[in-house]
């Protein structure tokens, strides 16, 4: 009878390690799986969930305050990637959405973005991979005054601008932050009248959240792969340079990149997505942080313009969130796969969940051993 219940005692121990590490997992899940994705969410309610998702998933996700708007809110971003045994100097991908402040479909899809990397790495061994050998910092709104300002009411629904204050004797406030960045700036596709809708502001980089994308980008340059910027309507992947006799080193290879994001972008719900520059398929503009990323020397660098292609434009229905979330979702995933893939291509597939069970096994088992052999001793001596 006392090995029987000495016995049970162990199984319990066993039972509890395990419930442990389930209870783990479980809390990741449900930090993502409350939140509702397809619908549009204000500011405070995008900042509860990113507490939230870091809170749930500390192995994988982290935070930081980069900068801050013109009205003196936070610009956050959350960082996801997992620790690699073996040492390796990780890469960077940079995403970011919301630098448009009516294009909400682009915040949607940065929080559906983390999602899928949250709910699927444990179980997909080639994601967990790449989050070993990457860190992806996502930014779900760098124009949040701007953003906050679109949820005011119908009449400020459609505002695209930041919130600073007019210059000297305009009454206009504002400044298209995608056309405030330090490449070509104030040559193309851009304003000078502070009323416009593209008005690229008294300098490169005289905003404060474009400067901080900047700032913060620019100091981790030789570590970044790929730059992506989120926005709508066209349905369009853009390449540099927004100026049309400008063209990057490494354009081919761009264009094959991009049309092959494209391709998978089609095979989730049959949308067609056109690759090319901006002056090529849409207008030239310049002063875009695309542009920028990519005079810095970020190799790969593109604009996802998301749904649609002109029936609702920047007013997408919530019910297409999910689809237009998916099919960017597979675009994306499929220019960090092969950025990723071009840099290290030696890299060793890990098996970190096998790894992970193996160590609770192997310490259960020394539990186990530990336990017999004073249960034995007993034994003995009794």
């Amino acid at each position: 009878m006392k090995m029987t219940f000495k016995c049970w005692i162990l199984g319990l121990i066993l039972i509890m390690i395990c419930s442990e590490t389930s209870l783990s997992s479980a809390e990741g899940l449900q930090s993502t799986q409350r939140y509702d994705y397809t619908k549009y969410h204000s500011m405070n309610e995008i900042y509860r969930w990113m507490e939230e998702v870091e809170r749930g998933n500390p192995e994988l996700v982290s935070s930081a305050v980069y900068g801050h708007t013109y009205e003196g809110r936070n610009i956050t971003l959350l960082k996801l990637g997992l620790d690699n045994s073996e040492g390796r100097q990780k890469k960077v991908i940079w995403v970011d959405c919301g630098i448009h402040a009516r294009e909400w479909i682009a915040p949607a899809f940065c929080q559906w973005f983390v999602k899928e990397i949250v709910d699927s790495y444990k179980t997909n061994k080639k994601l967990e991979q790449m989050l070993q050998n990457l860190d992806i910092f996502v930014t779900p709104v760098v124009n949040v005054d701007g953003y906050i300002f679109s949820w005011a009411n119908d009449s400020t629904r459609r505002w695209r601008k930041s919130r600073s204050l007019p210059p000297q004797g305009s009454t206009c406030y504002g400044v298209d932050l995608n056309r405030n960045f330090n490449a070509n700036w104030g040559m193309v596709g851009v304003s000078f009248n502070s009323c416009a809708n593209n008005y690229c502001g008294k300098s490169a980089g005289s905003e404060p959240e474009a400067a901080a994308v900047m700032d913060f980008v620019g100091g981790m340059i030789n570590q970044t792969l790929c730059f992506l910027t989120i926005h709508s309507a066209g349905q369009l992947i853009l390449m540099p340079y927004g100026h049309p006799e400008i063209s990057a080193p490494n354009y081919n290879e761009l264009v094959s990149v991009g049309k092959a994001a494209a391709a998978e972008m089609e095979k989730i719900h049959g949308m067609t997505y056109t690759v090319g520059t901006s002056p090529q398929i849409l207008y030239p503009n310049s002063g875009s942080s695309r542009d920028w990323a990519r005079l810095m020397g970020i190799p790969f660098s593109y604009t996802f313009e998301l749904r649609d292609k002109g029936e609702f434009s920047h007013l997408l229905p919530e019910e297409q969130i999910q689809p237009a979330c998916e099919e960017a979702f597979a675009g994306a995933l499929s220019i960090i796969t092969y950025v990723h893939d071009k840099t290290f291509t030696n890299a060793i597939l890990p098996n970190a969940a096998v790894t992970t069970v193996t160590g609770i096994i192997s310490v259960a088992l020394t539990i186990m051993s530990t336990i017999m052999s004073v249960l034995l001793t007993a034994g003995v001596s009794e």
